[in-house]
């Protein structure tokens, strides 16, 4: 069978390339907001800056490490039938 790929094989998926032939337009997102337009090897829209923890005011990082790690639910307590007066479901019972 031929292997040979026509213009819808791109259009479905990425392109199965290691190597760039050209440069691409592509805009560079620093942490602090700031953008940059540059010339990427690769075809991507959008490349964002990872931002360093170290720099960050504790309470700020320690809110974004709950947020990135959420705590485990609590087990929640089981319901008695303590509190509950059975006379008055009564009439729901078959005999």
């Amino acid at each position: 069978a031929c292997v040979r790929g026509n213009s819808n094989r791109a259009a479905i998926s990425h392109l199965h390339r290691q190597l760039y032939g050209r440069l691409y337009p592509m805009l560079l997102v620093s942490t602090d907001g700031s953008t940059i337009r540059l010339r990427y090897s690769e075809p991507k829209r959008i490349l964002m800056m990872p931002l360093d923890s170290s720099t960050l005011p504790e309470a700020e990082r320690k809110a974004r490490l709950r947020r990135h790690f959420p705590s485990k639910p609590k087990a929640k307590a089981e319901e008695t039938f303590e509190g509950i007066d059975l006379d008055t479901y009564k009439k729901f019972w078959k005999k």
